[in-house]
């Protein structure tokens, strides 16, 4: 906390300072000036909470420079001292809410009363603006959701709110959304939500406008600007890098920016252009600001790009060909087709992706590659990628390890691939045992249990156990697991046993293993 010390006396301002233990009061820094003129510009600078001021000075006086500033530091309280009992004076002080008057000579012990008495009166002044500030976020929150649903039906609630805001929105006044999406619920990052709000609300009154925003469904927070101008599009661009530099703490992001409409009645139109245009996010880098303007003004690479009539016969066609470069050529050809491609929808590209990797499994099985993915990881792949660039990669990626796994692996025999293919397809399953693997196989247990450890040199169950190991250290490494999921997820439904299991397997506990990852 700062005091202001203002006397035309030298002696005066070195004497108060000198007498006192500031510190034990809560002052970090002790101020002064000479006179009104050059204390209002130490205030202006400094902004001091408290002000010991002189009554008497020359050029301006205390009253004076103390009315020129409430406009300016209105929570600042002032204490006066003056050597002369002028009711004018008293009268001054009482009007400026003075927390004290001390006469002159001056008394240390009165001083630190009066400077105690100011430090509290200006806490409470912040509790109250502090509460304030809440119940006018809240209230705004409530706003932006209603402004999120259609007017008519609910215009009644939202004149109240906007009442209670004392927004007083004129039939001209401006409204856009603007929605940022996360790639996962918001955590304990700097700044919180709520400081990105208030400092977007600064950097908004540059543009002599304002905003109310609401948190919808954990990872969509959605912000509706609002003024007596329509934004430009240089404007947009500028709200638009603010907002991204904000949420570069908080990882993979998009943000939309609808339609502008004029009118709080059509607010809720500006929202859903920002759905509709947040739906292509997809398709661009995590980070894109998308604006109408963007896609309007971009002519995609993928118009020159057409796709091959049967998509998921020419990839198993150049799969089972054994065709490198064909694969590459075809996931090129892809690429470039939905790469920032606005005219079709995530999960249109999803699904065909999902048919693709379901291809890509069923040539590992033809060629006799240990590693099928399975369904379920699939879909959890496919629900892990925020980006249509992820997805691609993925697939990418698991198309190149087959071409090194068929150059690479020797063929083992049929009947173990088969085993293992059940394995990997099953090891969730906590009841999964030998007899279910020999049924598969069409064998007798023995016969089973004898035939694996000659060809592999490990038991089915020793390679049950360690596919379990493997398979709960890969997910482990995704922080968005519990250790008590994952343990259920490998077909552990006790977590002790699980925890047991794996420290013997890897020699780290689960959350050892965890924290040694992260």
């Amino acid at each position: 906390m700062k005091l202001l010390i203002v006397d035309d006396e030298e002696l005066t301002r070195t004497g108060v300072i000198s007498s006192i233990d500031w510190q034990s009061l809560g002052i970090d820094e002790v101020l002064q000036a000479d006179d009104g003129i050059n204390g209002l510009e130490m205030a202006r600078i400094h902004k001091p909470e408290v002000i010991l001021c002189d009554v008497r000075m020359p050029r301006m006086d205390g009253i004076t420079m103390l009315e020129k500033l409430e406009n300016i530091l209105p929570d600042t309280i002032p204490i006066f001292m003056s050597g002369y009992s002028d009711k004018e004076y008293l009268k001054a002080a009482i009007k400026l809410k003075a927390v004290n008057y001390i006469e002159k000579p001056l008394d240390p012990q009165e001083i630190r009363e009066a400077v105690l008495e100011a430090r509290e009166l200006y806490n409470q002044k912040l509790r109250s603006h502090r509460g304030e500030t809440l119940h006018s976020m809240e209230t705004a929150s409530r706003l932006a959701l209603q402004l999120t649903t259609p007017y008519g039906p609910n215009a009644e609630i939202i004149s109240h709110l906007v009442g209670e805001l004392s927004l007083r929105p004129m039939p001209g006044t401006y409204y856009t959304a603007i929605i940022v999406k996360l790639d996962a619920a918001p955590e304990l990052a700097e700044p919180s939500l709520d400081e990105i709000y208030q400092s977007f609300k600064e950097f908004l009154k540059y543009y002599r406008m304002d905003c109310i925003y609401v948190e919808k469904r954990v990872q969509y927070l959605v912000y509706y600007i609002f003024g007596a101008s329509k934004p430009t599009a240089a404007m947009f661009k500028s709200m638009g890098n603010f907002l991204c530099e904000q949420y570069t703490a908080y990882g993979k992001y998009f943000a939309a920016a609808g339609e502008t409409f004029a009118g709080i009645a059509k607010a809720y139109n500006s929202y859903t252009s920002a759905v509709i245009l947040l739906q292509s996010s997809f398709f661009y880098p995590a980070g894109t600001f998308l604006t109408v303007s963007i896609l309007d003004d971009y002519t995609p690479g993928n118009a020159q790009t057409s796709l091959p009539s049967s998509l998921e016969n020419t990839f198993a066609e150049a799969l089972s060909a054994k065709d490198e470069k064909q694969c590459a050529l075809f996931l090129d050809t892809l690429f470039h087709y939905y790469d920032r491609n606005h005219t079709v929808l995530p999960n249109q590209a999803k699904d065909l992706y999902y048919k693709l990797f379901i291809v890509l499994e069923e040539a590992r099985k033809q060629q006799q590659l240990s590693g099928a993915p399975g369904q379920g990881s699939i879909v959890d792949a496919l629900e892990k990628c925020f980006t249509y660039r992820e997805l691609h990669q993925y697939l990418t990626e698991k198309t190149e390890r087959f071409f090194s796994d068929a150059e690479n692996t020797v063929p083992e025999n049929p009947t173990i691939f088969l085993i293992k293919d059940y394995i990997s397809k099953n090891y969730m399953n906590e009841t999964l045992s030998v007899k279910d693997i020999s049924s598969h196989v069409y064998l007798s247990t023995s016969y089973v249990c004898t035939f694996f450890k000659n060809e592999t040199g490990r038991t089915l169950n020793q390679y049950l156990t360690e596919f379990r190991m493997e398979k709960a250290k890969q997910l482990l490494s995704d922080p968005r697991y519990k250790i008590a999921d994952i343990s259920s997820k490998v077909g552990y439904s006790d977590g002790n046993y699980f925890g047991k299991s794996f420290k013997k397997y890897a020699g780290l506990s689960p959350s050892e293993y965890r924290e040694k990852m992260t």
